[in-house]
């Protein structure tokens, strides 16, 4: 009786982790030095994915107090993704070029 009742909890529990939406992941397009979005609006948690589809490499990273962060050098035709943990609203740029301005805020 009892691995009855452990099996038909495991198997419930498999379901509901199964069937559990898996976090999304905004992606933000890195073109002509540009982010392609200005601001956007995330949940704490989620991630956000930065593709460089420039024919130039970019830094990624933030400043802000309570979330820096710096991604590196992404070459063209790659990813990088960060997750934002923290609530707040993060200024993203780039190192390379400056004038790539996003406005990161999380709730």
């Amino acid at each position: 009786m009892k691995s009855k009742i452990l099996a038909s909890a495991v198997a419930t529990l498999f379901v509901v982790a199964v069937a559990a939406p898996a976090s999304a992941e905004i992606v933000i397009t890195q073109k002509a030095k540009k982010f392609d979005k200005k601001k956007i609006s995330i949940k704490k948690g989620e991630a956000v994915k930065f593709v460089n589809s420039d024919s130039i490499s970019h830094n990624t990273h933030s400043r802000s107090s309570g979330g820096k962060f710096d991604l590196g050098v992404s070459k063209p035709g790659t990813a990088v993704s960060k997750v934002f943990d923290k609530s707040g609203k993060f200024k993203v740029r780039c190192t390379i070029h400056p004038k790539m301005k996003l406005t990161v805020k999380v709730n």
